[in-house]
């Protein structure tokens, strides 16, 4: 067993402080060279050679010694009066600390209670102390567990209004009560989430975790997630309008991975998403409409890889991606309509590689492909149908190579191209149908075969690109 601490080591337990004669000899060090620095210093600007001896010292030099002498008492005790204050201090500011921490642990027990209660009410009185709590936390890691406490009861268990019984009254006003708070928690984010970085109050560069949240509605429109991790993984868009309207993600990780939406509308318009990477890999769509139009994407990596895309609507319309790489990469296109019309795509790529189209759509529709390259290496395409309709094509490259078309139809009609390049090495046409009639530009280089042997089936391409034209 450790002996028991005196009250002095009791009372600097939180606080780590140099012995008092350790600190003034290093401040009587320092002081004595910062002097004689500044002495030689003057003595070289002065240009000075040597001392003047003098044999006699007369009253006035032995009067200024004296002063001298006084004077540095006078600073030495300065010195020792300076170090003795900002020790004071410290162990003041560190009792404050330690009193305001004591009461922020005493209030959130309390608040944290109220969130167990079983009274609507009183779980709303609970959300709201603990909010307040996080404005009010004397340190940084106090305000994160108070937003880690609100974000856990959003994770808590939750059974959506569709899933209970149709006659039962009670059930149903105790849903209605507990999506009251759950939504009150969303809101009281939002807001601290639109205040400005340097604001008081503001919950912008913290950690906020919804993994596997059921979200049955809710605003964060405008709201910006900076700095730290934001997650969504797992989480559940299911019915009702979750609105991210104008919302900053600027946060290292943004992630949605294997979400699903469904049912719900999601509404992403004119977002913004930056940083490191926004990941939706393996999400699910379907029967939803989630609207990503006008959003900016400038982020390193912009990842949709194994996503499902099979019934509802996901809109890119307007959108710009002008940072990094935008991957597809293995989704499955089974349903409904992918829209891309408008869109931007300025950033290292985008990549459709292995992803397959059986059902629905994928437009792209007037979208403008400037200095990237769009791949649909190994992609299968047999029942979907992709539109590049008067598309524009600058300085990219385009690949199909070893891609498989069976049964769809994939349609550049319209488009303009610009020193672009075409890639359809090993692909297999047997249904499918790619078409390029009434396009505007140069034939891009690798789609026109060099001879006059024939085009793959399926491939349909104007006159004045055809290899059999005079």
């Amino acid at each position: 067993m450790s002996p028991p601490l005196s009250r002095r080591q009791a009372e600097r337990r939180g606080l780590r402080l140099w012995p008092v004669g350790l600190v003034l000899l290093l401040a009587f060090t320092a002081a004595i060279v910062v002097a004689a620095a500044v002495f030689y210093t003057g003595w070289d600007l002065l240009s000075a050679r040597e001392l003047k001896p003098e044999r006699l010292i007369d009253s006035k030099t032995l009067f200024d010694l004296v002063k001298l002498s006084f004077g540095v008492v006078a600073g030495a005790g300065a010195l020792v009066a300076l170090v003795v204050a900002y020790r004071r201090q410290r162990v003041d500011e560190d009792g404050a600390l330690r009193d305001a921490t004591r009461l922020h642990t005493e209030r959130f027990t309390t608040a944290v209670s109220q969130l167990g209660d079983e009274s609507a009410a009183v779980r709303l009185g609970g959300v709201h102390a603990l909010a307040g709590l996080a404005d009010d936390a004397p340190t940084r890691e106090l305000r994160q567990t108070c937003i880690d406490v609100l974000c856990a009861y959003l994770r808590l268990p939750y059974t959506a209004e569709a899933e209970l019984p149709a006659d039962d009254a009670e059930a149903r006003h105790s849903y209605l009560a507990l999506r009251e708070v759950r939504h009150t928690v969303i809101r009281l984010i939002r807001d601290h989430l639109r205040l400005p970085l340097k604001h008081q109050h503001s919950w912008q560069g913290h950690d906020f975790d919804f993994t596997g949240v059921t979200f049955d509605g809710g605003d964060f429109s405008r709201a910006t997630f900076a700095g730290g991790l934001v997650s969504f993984s797992g989480a559940t868009f299911s019915e009702a309008r979750v609105d991210f309207h104008g919302a900053t993600f600027s946060a290292d990780v943004v992630s949605f991975g294997q979400a699903t939406f469904s049912g719900a509308k999601v509404d992403f318009s004119e977002a913004t998403f930056s940083g490191a990477k926004v990941d939706f890999s393996e999400a699910t769509f379907s029967g939803a409409k989630v609207d990503f139009s006008e959003a900016t994407f400038s982020a390193d990596v912009v990842s949709f890889r194994m996503a499902t895309f099979s019934g509802g609507a996901v809109g890119f319309g307007q959108a710009t991606f002008s940072k990094g790489l935008v991957s597809f990469r293995g989704a499955t296109f089974s349903g409904g309509l992918v829209d891309f019309v408008g869109a931007t795509f300025s950033g290292d790529g985008v990549d459709f590689s292995e992803a397959t189209f059986s059902g629905g759509g994928v437009d792209f529709v007037g979208a403008t492909f400037s200095g990237t390259r769009i791949s649909f290496a190994g992609a299968t395409f047999s029942g979907a149908r992709v539109d590049f309709h008067r598309a524009t094509f600058s300085e990219a490259r385009v690949d199909f190579d070893w891609a498989t078309f069976s049964g769809d139809r994939i349609s550049f009609r319209g488009a303009t191209f610009s020193g672009t390049r075409f890639d359809f090495r090993a692909a297999t046409f047997s249904g499918g149908a790619v078409d390029f009639s009434g396009v505007t530009g140069r034939a891009p280089s690798g789609l026109v075969p060099q001879s006059r042997s024939p085009l793959p089936t399926g491939l349909t391409l104007p006159a004045d690109w055809h290899p059999t034209a005079p």
